[in-house]
């Protein structure tokens, strides 16, 4: 695994939280979001708390909140359904700001975003503490199924390779006159798609047949 693969989330730094075990930082994950999705919406002073808790976890990090913050971003899709809910759920009818909604999506789409966001800031924190393949030998200590552990390793060391591939596969479709503005537009991103998946799905081969022929006998050296 090279050195410059999976840093993306990573925040270099020397805090208690970055030298802590990376299996504690998992299973301690694991347990946070267990406590937060199993806390019922009405208990807003223990939401309160958890996001205080956080908050002292990210000082104490070292990880700059601009950081965490523009990698919030990946939330966007959970945001948008949860203010979906109240115009699609069903139940009593509130008006506000002149707008009616049900009393049921309210709740539902205010725990979602609460829960959510929450998951999000703990996750990143996870990521930007911990070096990725310090985390792949903590899953494997937290007796994660190797063969996961290994796809996860794989994910990790070729991202940036087909994130590179797509980025020349845009450039090319721009130096050709292409700018995709409106759903007219979307074949041509799904073939390109298309043929990413083909090309990745084609390297994974001829990866895993050079392993073969250097020996690998099922378990990845660290």
């Amino acid at each position: 695994m090279g050195a410059p693969h999976g840093h993306r989330l990573h925040y270099h730094g020397h805090s208690p939280l970055h030298r802590a075990p990376a299996h504690l930082k998992v299973a301690g994950l694991v347990g946070f979001m267990l406590v937060v999705v199993a806390t019922p919406v009405p208990w807003l002073p223990a939401f309160a708390a958890y996001a205080a808790v956080l908050a002292v976890i990210v000082v104490l990090s070292g990880v700059p909140v601009p950081y965490l913050a523009r990698r919030m971003v990946v939330e966007t899709p959970v945001l948008v359904f949860a203010a979906l809910l109240p115009f699609v759920a069903t139940g009593p009818q509130v008006e506000v700001l002149g707008v009616s909604l049900t009393e049921a999506g309210l709740v539902a789409g205010g725990g979602l975003v609460m829960k959510a966001t929450l998951g999000v800031l703990a996750s990143l924190l996870l990521a930007a503490t911990t070096d990725p393949r310090d985390l792949l030998i903590g899953l494997e200590r937290l007796r994660v199924p190797a063969q996961l552990v290994q796809i996860m390793g794989f994910m990790v060391r070729y991202l940036d390779v087909v994130t590179d591939e797509l980025r020349r596969m845009k450039t090319a479709r721009e130096s050709r006159g292409f700018t995709a503005r409106n759903p007219r537009h979307w074949p041509v991103i799904g073939r390109s798609a298309g043929a990413l998946f083909i090309r990745s799905f084609e390297r994974g081969e001829r990866v895993h047949l050079a392993m073969i022929s250097r020996g690998h006998n099922g378990s990845l050296r660290r």
